[in-house]
């Protein structure tokens, strides 16, 4: 199944926003659960991820404006508007569409990882 299948909104979003599945993941996992703060070690356990990881995960999201600083941690809370169309419309493709959205994720970071391998380095 192609992520042709994908809506143009969601493509762009998932290539905007979200750079990898621990980003998808994070952000569904805390949609699921807005009144909660995430931090670095919930979200690292829930994520079968490192607390390092888990970390620049929640500061990506931030970043992109999907979830806000609280205390210790971070709560789900994206921009109005079209970043929450935009993740409410990831949420209920997820759940039919699993293997067209993690495609699309891997390929945009093979692409940049090819990218990456490109860049000159300053001596």
């Amino acid at each position: 199944m192609s992520d042709s299948v994908l809506p143009a909104e969601l493509r762009a979003f998932l290539e905007d926003h979200i750079d990898s599945v621990a980003h998808l993941e994070a952000l569904l996992l805390m949609r699921s659960s807005p009144d909660v703060v995430w931090d670095s070690q919930a979200t690292a356990t829930r994520l079968y991820i490192s607390e390092a990881e888990s970390l620049a995960v929640l500061a990506h999201l931030a970043a992109r404006g999907l979830v806000r600083p609280e205390g210790d941690g971070y709560r789900f809370d994206p921009r109005p508007g079209e970043l929450l169309r935009a993740v409410s419309l990831l949420a209920d493709y997820y759940r039919t569409h699993l293997i067209p959205i993690t495609n699309l994720v891997h390929a945009k970071r093979r692409i940049q990882q090819f990218a990456d391998a490109f860049k000159l380095k300053k001596e």
